[in-house]
Order: structure tokens, then C-alpha cells, then sequence
């Protein structure tokens, strides 16, 4: 196989694309929509639905998570469909791009969300029976211990396990790569709630909360 001269305009159209769909911050969007203020001056400061929850609106937390992972489903979906030679390439640059645009979205200083509901959406798109396990671990973790971050850094720490079975991809695959990256990239994310659990000192999601004012916890997705 011979090694390409340059990237394929296309991939890097692909790239692009998803790069600007995932940094669309519709945590900020949404709660300002709704009345709920500025979602960076609530809680930890992060734009992902578990921040949007803690304005105290179910709703929005919820559409926030649901248009979050759709984001990601879109990315990779249209890179499929700009790339048909190379699907497979393009569908896993454009996922991790879809989720560093919501890390590190530009509009807002590159300040963004800790990537877990776009991660989700794109590890469902790249191959939807990964995708299913892992929200149901991040469902059952968050539920039985409370603990939002804990649900997240499960699911992706099985996600690299997961998809060269389920995918029949080799582990040097683009898909695999790509899983394996984002795992590396949520767990960054993670940093200071992986201290605060390693501590006992996590955060627990408080679905009756009263709204919070100022930035205190950070596990977002």
C-alpha cells in the first residue's frame, strides 16, 4: 500500500466539520434559552449536561446530553459520507475531532465540557454495540454510586476493550486508535476527579438540587 503525498481535502473537510460541529456549546445555548443564566458562572463552570443539571432543570440537563452526543453522531456521519474510499479513516479522525471541539471549543477561549456525551455519541457512531455497553456502564456506575465521573471513566476505560471485538477491527485499526485516544482524552479531562475519587472527596449528582451560583465541582460531561 502506498503511503499518501498529502491528507485528502475531503478529510480534512471532514476534520473541520467536525471540529466546529463538536465545539457548538449547546450547555450555554440552552440554559440561556431558558432563563437558567450562564451556564460558566454555575457549579464547576463547564458547559456539559451534568453542570446544566445542577441549575436545577432537568429538562435542559437532558436535551443538553441528548444534542451533546448527537453532535458527535453527526460528525462522524457526515466524515462517512465525504470520504466513501476511506470511511473508516475519516469516521475516526472526525470523531476525535468532534470531541476536542467540545473540550476545546474556540468560541469560548477553548474553555469547553470534559467530552463524555460527545465521546459517547461518537464511540456509538463508529460502532453502535460499543456504544450501547458503554452508556449502559455509565448508567448502572452513575446510578448505583451517585457519582457522575465515576459512570464516565468507566465507560471509556471498556470502551478500547470493547471495540476491537465488537468492531472485528484490529487494535491498530483507525476505529481502535481513535477509541483508545479518546479514552486518553476523557481520562486528561478527568485529572482532578480522578483525584477527588482516589480521595473519597467526589462529588455525588444531587437530582433535587438546589441551583448552584459559583463553580465548585467539575464532572461534567
Amino acid at each position: 500500500m502506498s503511503v499518501p503525498h498529502h491528507i485528502p481535502p475531503a478529510l480534512l473537510l471532514a476534520a473541520a466539520l467536525a471540529y466546529l460541529l463538536g465545539s457548538i456549546p449547546f450547555g450555554l445555548f440552552l440554559t440561556r434559552l431558558g432563563g437558567a443564566g450562564d451556564i460558566r458562572t454555575i457549579g464547576s463552570g463547564n458547559i456539559g449536561a451534568t453542570n446544566v443539571l445542577r441549575t436545577g432543570r432537568k429538562g435542559l440537563a437532558a436535551a443538553t446530553l441528548l444534542l451533546d452526543a448527537l453532535k458527535g453522531v453527526a460528525a462522524v456521519l457526515i466524515a462517512r459520507r465525504l470520504c466513501p474510499g476511506d470511511a473508516t479513516m475519516a469516521a475516526s479522525v472526525a470523531a476525535l475531532l468532534a470531541v476536542i471541539g467540545h473540550c476545546f471549543p474556540v468560541w469560548l477561549g477553548f474553555r469547553g465540557g470534559k467530552g463524555v456525551a460527545t465521546g459517547l455519541g461518537v464511540i456509538g457512531a463508529l460502532c453502535w454495540p460499543v456504544g450501547l455497553i458503554c452508556c449502559a456502564i455509565w448508567l448502572v456506575v452513575a446510578k448505583l454510586t451517585h457519582i457522575s465521573s465515576a459512570g464516565a471513566l468507566a465507560a471509556f476505560l471498556a470502551a478500547p476493550m470493547l471495540m476491537p471485538v465488537l468492531s472485528a477491527q484490529p487494535f491498530r485499526s483507525p476505529l481502535c486508535i481513535a477509541t483508545l485516544l479518546l479514552t486518553l482524552l476523557i481520562l486528561l479531562r478527568h485529572r482532578e476527579n480522578i483525584e477527588r475519587l482516589i480521595a473519597g472527596k467526589e462529588s455525588r449528582i444531587q437530582l433535587g438540587a438546589t441551583p448552584q451560583k459559583s463553580p465548585q465541582h467539575k464532572i461534567d460531561p
